[in-house]
């Protein structure tokens, strides 16, 4: 469990063992993809991951629970299911993984922060930044006996040479856009993971990485199906310079008042 908790959270402000760190210029709805097979069955997933670490995720236009996370969503997952044996049509389903949903059920995304310098797992050992445990969600959404807990647990990895935008990828907020040319053989080469490469983030210059989505033990009668992030940025590093300008009113705010 990590030591400190928020109900909420303000990302310009974010600390941990007395350390903070502004990731306001992080902030916006950023995305990272995941394809799952199951040969099996004869089906595959298609993931798309949303994460806005400074304001609930707003909805597309034309938008329903059918396809959205419901308001309130910081995280949330989009599955497309594809039939591989037949010319059923693609399904999608939306997963709730992180957010305060006060209105509908009650949860609180309850974010959870630790320097990855305190942690006691052995894969951070010389990484410096912060680790981000965000809660709340919960698929089925409204399903108390047999819906699963979701989670998304970020590292924010200290890189002075990245902003934490290279290679970003937003959501434009237009759901009836045509991928590009070349946008499906992007996604097979850097972000389809073998089996092999299982708890490993995917190998990709993007600055935000997915690492993994999969069900993880949080206590001995708990279960949470986690997406794991990595985001390498400056805003990240302790030492980081800090942004006065969206915070400064300036001389001629300051004349206008007088």
């Amino acid at each position: 469990m990590l030591p400190q908790s928020a109900w909420a959270f303000d990302c310009k402000d974010v600390a941990a063992q007395g350390v903070h760190f502004n990731f306001e210029k992080l902030g916006g709805p950023h995305m990272v993809h995941w394809k799952e097979d199951d040969l099996d069955h004869e089906i595959s997933y298609k993931y798309n991951f949303t994460i806005d670490l400074c304001n609930s995720l707003k909805w597309h236009k034309g938008g329903s629970t059918a396809t959205e996370c419901h308001h309130g969503s910081r995280v949330c997952g989009i599955r497309e299911l594809i039939f591989l044996d037949s010319e059923k049509n693609s399904t999608i389903t939306p997963i709730d993984i992180a957010g305060t949903y006060k209105t509908q059920t009650g949860r609180e995304i309850d974010a959870k922060f630790e320097l990855l310098r305190d942690s006691k797992g052995n894969s951070d050992a010389g990484r410096e930044g912060l680790r981000a445990e965000l809660h709340g969600g919960r698929f089925p959404f409204d399903d108390k006996k047999n819906g699963v807990d979701q989670r998304a647990i970020v590292d924010f990895v200290c890189d002075k040479e990245r902003t934490g935008l290279e290679g970003d990828e937003k959501d434009n907020g237009d759901a009836e856009d045509e991928p590009k040319d070349g946008d499906d053989k992007k996604e097979e080469k850097l972000r389809r993971r073998e089996d092999s490469a299982k708890g490993k983030c995917e190998d990709s210059e993007n600055s935000l990485r997915f690492c993994g989505y999969q069900n993880e033990q949080v206590d001995k009668d708990k279960t949470a199906r986690t997406l794991r992030l990595e985001w390498r940025t400056k805003y990240a590093c302790e030492d980081a310079p800090v942004d006065h300008s969206s915070s400064s009113w300036g001389f001629f705010g300051w004349f206008f008042i007088m």
